[in-house]
């Protein structure tokens, strides 16, 4: 059986927890769907499989233009604003992800993270315009005093050879709204009947941003501890081999 790995949504914003310890964990909610299936990627008509799907929200139809309403109302589909692509996981390990079946007006929601536990979350960063190399870099700057121009970048390097700048220098520049891909975020829950999802940490982008969530690529392993009943301690070992010497 194949479904789709991936869901669409907004930032709504952070807040923070508590865990079982007591102590606190930052945390962000998102609105995961309701999403819908608006076209069906195969690999004999698109040379790869995926499924594109947008979030269902109202917006008006003459916000769109002609070639998205006709996409629309080929499939009688609600129009929608937001549209990306996501892949399709198949569950059996000997299926194949081309022969894969997912239909067009399918509802996506966020109950597909249901077994999960961890989330990979695709934004765009907030903008900041031009700005120079103390914001964008964190440059510690010059002297604040007796005339000094402390947010200056100042010497770069190059004199007489090489004559140029090298590539990757910091220097003042275009700063944010960029794709920003934060990878192995931790579900802390769900909530079906909202279509909210929280997750451990922080995600790019404002309040009210886009979103693309999809399940984990490489999720990390969970870490045991180190005082389990088969750890050995190398120095308690080479005193009891002492001893028995």
């Amino acid at each position: 059986m194949a479904k789709v790995a991936g869901i669409l949504g907004k930032k709504i914003g952070m807040t923070q927890l508590y865990d079982s310890k007591g102590e606190v964990r930052p945390a962000t909610v998102l609105q995961a769907g309701p999403c819908v299936v608006t076209q069906h990627k195969t690999s004999t008509k698109d040379g790869y499989v995926a499924a594109q799907v947008g979030l269902v929200e109202f917006v008006k139809e003459k916000k769109l233009t002609k070639a998205m309403r006709g996409h629309f109302a080929k499939h009688d589909l609600p129009p929608v604003r937001f549209l990306r692509e996501v892949m399709i996981e198949v569950e059996g390990p000997n299926e194949d992800p081309t022969n894969a079946v997912v239909k067009v007006g399918d509802r996506v929601l966020v109950d597909i993270f249901e077994s999960e536990r961890f989330v990979d979350v695709v934004g765009t960063s907030k903008g900041h315009g031009f700005q120079g190399v103390v914001k964008r870099h964190h440059f510690a700057g010059g002297a604040k005093s007796h005339g000094s121009m402390f947010q200056i970048t100042g010497s770069i390097g190059s004199s007489a050879f090489p004559s140029r700048v090298f590539k990757g220098m910091r220097m003042s520049g275009h700063m944010g709204n960029a794709r920003i891909t934060t990878r192995n975020l931790r579900i802390l829950g769900i909530e079906k009947d909202d279509n909210l999802l929280v997750v451990e940490g922080s995600v790019p982008g404002p309040n009210g941003g886009y979103l693309i969530i999809n399940k984990a690529k490489r999720p990390p392993r969970e870490r045991r501890g180190f005082a389990g009943a088969a750890t050995v301690d190398p120095l308690k070992a080479a005193k009891r081999a002492a001893k028995k010497g």
